[in-house]
């Protein structure tokens, strides 16, 4: 086994010794008034948290109705499309469509703090991903109902 030496040190001071020490020779010092701290975001208003909480709420509904919307119309724009490609165009449709929401979103104009600047991309971003898809399947399983066979008279 290894040995280690023992570190040999300056035996420690205690502190309120030291302390009264040194007051005793230092004259006192004023303390500085606190210097108020800035913050970064300035404090909003009711008024202003509510306008921007409206613009929020009829953001997160047009995504809503136009996920709808475009996912029942995507059936009968991409009718003619077959197999895999049709699945691929849907969704760019719907990206498409996401992306134009972003911009109207933007003229909206809406007054975030920085810290939620992020909020004009991801309000309901999975509200529409999910009901697009919704609308687009059952449209399509609705349209294409009667041309398939499922063993289920109906």
């Amino acid at each position: 086994m290894a040995r280690f030496k023992k570190k040999k040190s300056d035996p420690t001071v205690d502190p309120r010794k030291e302390s009264a020490d040194i007051s005793a020779d230092t004259p006192a010092v004023e303390n500085p008034e606190p210097v108020p701290e800035i913050p970064l975001n300035p404090p909003v208003s009711v008024a202003e948290k509510s306008e921007k909480d409206r613009k929020l709420s009829t953001l997160f509904w047009m995504r809503v109705a136009l996920a709808i919307i475009a996912g029942t119309s995507a059936t009968f724009i991409f009718e003619d499309i077959e197999g895999e490609d049709r699945r691929w165009a849907s969704i760019g449709f719907m990206i498409v469509i996401f992306f134009a929401t972003i911009i109207v979103a933007k003229g909206m104009k809406m007054q975030l703090p920085s810290s939620d600047r992020k909020k004009v991309v991801t309000q309901a971003i999975g509200s529409y991903v999910f009901m697009y898809l919704f609308s687009w399947i059952v449209s399509y399983t609705l349209t294409h109902l009667a041309s398939t066979s499922s063993g289920i008279n109906i």
